[in-house]
């Protein structure tokens, strides 16, 4: 599925604002502090029903407007559907597909989208949390199952973790926790077993992926770490989370809080068995988290049979320009569907691949002519022939049984 428009009322910092974009690669130039992620941020939350800046929807709407409305027009296969938003101060959004109102959970996998911004950089350097955060919004994207599953789950521990509080505070017959117990390694097991077969494949594609970025000089393998494995085991089952959350329960009520779970868990990623969080160069770190949104990529494209709208938010900047000009051939020949924002056109070839628009306070206009490297060029969707002699970052078929 690829947009064909976006329309912006009071959204951010837009007032009122249509653009129809190109299914192939479109460029958002600008200053800073203009609008241009923005844009990247409308489209992201239509795939996931949440921003990725945003703590609350409120924070959406244009400031002193009481409410503000996002609407995507989508095509999958010459078939056109519609995703619109609807934002109020102090209330909840509302959602349309196809002008049907839906809940967010029958949002997740109309459309999909990867989201890649200098931030992700903390995917590798930061705590946990941010890992889990992205395998959970990749797998929900992939297989709204798994949504379901980790809403069970989250549901289940907030339920347990209330009434550890109260047996710590109140105190009470610990036995109460049982029912929980059950219930919610059950939900830990099939959590899990989709999380680790999700990682086996992102570690295979990423690998190869990561291959070609460094002329096959580097090996990338991505483990899933289970935080409470004491002992070895490679499948937890449900009765193992149970005897797991029995043995921890004294800890637990002390604490107040549940210390066994996928809530706790963990991604490892190694480069030639080396520790790339730990260890690896800043140059190391960065292309260890191209490799990984781009087998994103291909995962999803596994999942969905098509490949995502892929975003990249101020990225050309931290690539170096063979890393840049291999990642717009990749795209290019792939015919993916991307949106780009930067600062500076010399980020790009002499001939763009795709349209651009300027950005500037709120406002998007086409270009006509783009400035590069100090000259007009005409804008071109052509980029590369296909005889280009730089190797593709993920070869035809490759996706394919992940």
């Amino acid at each position: 599925m690829k947009v064909c428009a976006v329309e912006l009322y009071n959204y951010r910092n837009y007032a009122a604002q249509s653009v129809t974009v190109s299914p192939a690669i479109n460029i958002f130039l600008g200053r800073n502090a203009q609008g241009k992620t923005n844009i990247l941020e409308g489209i992201w939350y239509a795939a996931l029903g949440r921003s990725h800046r945003a703590k609350n929807d409120g924070e959406l709407i244009r400031w002193a407007e009481k409410k503000g409305r996002l609407f995507l027009r989508l095509d999958r296969k010459s078939a056109v559907n519609t995703l619109e938003f609807r934002f109020f101060k102090g209330q909840r959004r509302q959602i349309f597909h196809n002008g049907q109102e839906i809940a967010r959970r029958e949002l997740i996998g109309v459309f999909n989208a990867v989201l890649f911004s200098p931030e992700d950089l903390l995917l590798i350097k930061g705590a946990p949390e941010g890992r889990r955060r992205f395998l959970n919004m990749e797998l929900s994207q992939a297989d709204p199952a798994y949504f379901y599953d980790l809403a069970v789950y989250t549901r289940l521990l907030n339920q347990r973790n209330a009434l550890l509080k109260k047996l710590r505070d109140h105190g009470g017959n610990p036995a109460q926790l049982l029912p929980w117990d059950e219930q919610l390694a059950a939900a830990a097991a099939r959590v899990v077993k989709r999380r680790q077969k999700a990682v086996a494949d992102l570690s295979r594609l990423a690998g190869a992926i990561h291959q070609r970025l460094t002329a096959g000089e580097e090996n990338l393998t991505i483990d899933y770490q289970l935080h409470s494995a004491v002992n070895d085991v490679a499948d937890p089952s449900a009765s193992w989370y149970n005897e797991m959350l029995k043995k921890a329960e004294s800890g637990d009520i002390r604490r107040g809080s549940t210390s066994v779970g996928p809530h706790l868990d963990d991604l490892s990623l190694t480069v030639n068995g080396v520790d790339l969080r730990v260890y690896g160069s800043q140059g190391q770190q960065r292309t260890g988290v191209l490799s990984l949104k781009l087998a994103e990529l291909e995962f999803l494209r596994a999942a969905a049979g098509e490949y995502p709208v892929l975003l990249l938010d101020d990225v050309m900047s931290e690539l170096d320009r063979g890393r840049r000009d291999e990642l717009l051939a990749f795209l290019t020949r792939e015919k993916i569907q991307t949106f780009i924002t930067a600062t500076d056109a010399a980020y790009f070839p002499d001939v763009i691949p795709g349209t651009v628009f300027r950005v500037s306070a709120g406002t998007i206009e086409t270009a006509a002519k783009a400035e590069i490297n100090g000259e007009e060029s005409e804008i071109s969707a052509a980029f590369l022939s296909e005889g280009k002699d730089s190797a593709p970052l993920a070869a035809e078929g490759e996706a394919e049984g992940s």
